[in-house]
């Protein structure tokens, strides 16, 4: 999924609690699975950031150089002006768009 252009909010709102748990009835399951889902999009960004950040890296063994890279700075200004992860998780909770099953309803 591409969460450079979801509608998250980029600040803490308050949302209503009836509508985060009326898919479960249970409130703390709709916690519990949009935590799992805001981990799964935390290890994607992070390995996208990562994979990005590697291409600018430079190995050498000297410490006192250190080089300003432009395009790094600005890829990583970019990834912190993103919404959290968890605020993307409870957008897509919110719009339907997270899958969870139940093993005991199996």
């Amino acid at each position: 999924m591409d969460y450079k252009d979801t509608k998250a909010a980029l600040s803490t709102i308050t949302y209503n609690k009836d509508e985060i748990e009326s898919p479960t009835e249970n409130i703390y399951e709709a916690i519990s699975i949009i935590a799992k889902r805001a981990n799964q999009i935390n290890s994607d960004l992070k390995k996208e950031l990562v994979d990005k950040l590697d291409e600018f890296a430079t190995y050498n063994d000297s410490l006192e150089e250190v080089f300003e890279n432009k395009e790094q700075i600005e890829v990583s200004k970019f990834y912190e002006r993103l919404p959290k992860p968890t605020a993307i998780a409870l957008e897509e909770w919110l719009n339907d768009k997270v899958y969870y099953r139940t093993p005991e309803a199996e």
